[in-house]
């Protein structure tokens, strides 16, 4: 079960934005898999993707259409990546985004798709097809939380978070769901995240926004290493709030924003690690006194990455060795063994060069028995943290992913 994470019972509507999901045949389980999000005329979109050279039809269409104009609707199917498909998964997109704009009354261009699944099989276009027109049909502003089931693969939680920004006395309603469970490490896992709020804010400086909350919430997350061919970020703001157009990053108003847009990502991106496939533990991992901040995520992932650290959590075993091992072969120039200190939960196990003279395993057993448990690392190099969050490495993981297709 997911660490320490349960399903919202409600999510906010945001004004702008309506959505609608139905069944279209896309996977085996018979629920909703397509989900469509309709947002209002004069909408700002941002988004981040994948870094994967590999990226899917979905993603390329995506990318080419939001630098062409703005679009109208997000379409997301789940169960099928159209990833590794050729020419044919881009005809495939281009045919459904043309379907939903006749059927809605725009043009193809202003919508987005998106895909997440099983990589390398074609779309069912034509049950697809024909699920569109009724799923348009069931378009309504208090879908959220549908929407969040419906976009769900391995996912066993639909993960979603609402929250409220007073703006000088005005009330901005930001929601954002997200799903991924495997194949998680964002560069920018399977992961898939759309966030709506009604503010009024400046194209340029929304996607600056989100680029922002992204670095430091998707792009600190792992939960296997592997980057997906799809994953993406969405943030949309429709300006119905009725607030002053948020135009400048030095307006009074844009630090509130990022910093709500900053806790709705984190939240988000750790509750895909909580539902990480087959996890029984949340790890934060925090690397002190880097010189660099590429250095402190060095340390951090090759720790969080690491198979043998990973599979002592979730035996919990305090084989603290497997740790100082990793840490010893992440990179780092010149590294000054003496200067490092490593603590497992509150308890200090390395120092000087070896393990600390007050450790013991019991101290190290009490701490893995937790279910969220923390590992620290401060390098005595300079003054830059950074935090990466991960989870174990179970037997599920394997079962899961040795029958995915299955």
């Amino acid at each position: 079960m997911p660490v320490g994470l349960i399903a919202p019972e409600s999510l906010d509507p945001v004004k702008g934005i309506q959505l609608a999901t139905g069944f279209a045949g896309v996977r085996k389980s018979g629920t909703d898999d397509l989900t469509l999000m309709a947002l209002c005329e004069g909408s700002s979109t941002a988004a981040v993707f994948t870094r994967n050279a590999f990226c899917a039809a979905p993603v390329l269409i995506a990318r080419q259409y939001l630098a062409q104009q703005s679009p109208r609707f997000l379409m997301i199917n789940a169960g099928n990546a159209n990833a590794g498909t050729g020419d044919a998964g881009m005809r495939d997109a281009h045919g459904l985004c043309q379907h939903l704009a006749d059927t809605a009354g725009c043009e193809a261009r202003q919508v987005l798709p998106f895909s997440t699944g099983v990589i390398g099989e074609r779309l069912p276009c034509d049950s697809m097809l024909a699920a569109i027109p009724d799923t348009v049909a069931k378009l309504g502003d208090d879908n959220w939380l549908a929407a969040a089931h419906a976009i769900m693969t391995t996912d066993i939680v639909p993960k979603g978070l609402s929250r409220k920004l007073d703006l000088d006395g005005l009330s901005i309603s930001i929601t954002g769901i997200a799903k991924g469970s495997g194949m998680i490490r964002p560069d920018m896992a399977t992961m898939l995240s759309f966030i709506g709020t009604d503010v009024a804010v400046s194209p340029a400086l929304l996607q600056q926004c989100l680029e922002h909350a992204v670095e430091r919430s998707f792009n600190r997350i792992t939960v296997d290493g592997e980057t997906s061919t799809n994953d993406a970020c969405v943030l949309v703001a429709t300006g119905k709030a009725g607030n002053p157009n948020i135009d400048s990053d030095t307006h009074p108003h844009f630090a509130l924003l990022q910093q709500a847009i900053d806790e709705v990502c984190v939240w988000l991106a750790q509750a895909i690690v909580r539902d990480g496939e087959g996890a029984t533990r949340f790890v934060t991992v925090t690397v002190d006194e880097a010189r660099t901040r590429d250095e402190a995520c060095a340390v951090a992932y090759t720790i969080a990455h690491s198979p043998l650290v990973k599979t002592a959590i979730f035996g919990q075993d305090p084989n603290w060795g497997r740790i100082l091992a990793a840490v010893g072969r992440a990179g780092v120039d010149d590294l000054q063994i003496d200067d490092v200190k490593i603590h497992l939960g509150d308890v200090c196990i390395v120092r000087d060069g070896g393990r600390d003279p007050d450790y013991t395993e019991e101290m190290g057993l009490r701490v893995m028995a937790e279910s969220e448990i923390s590992i620290r690392v401060a390098l005595g190099r300079g003054n830059v943290t950074d935090t990466v969050w991960t989870s174990d490495l179970s037997y599920d993981y394997v079962k899961i992913n040795a029958d995915y297709r299955t």
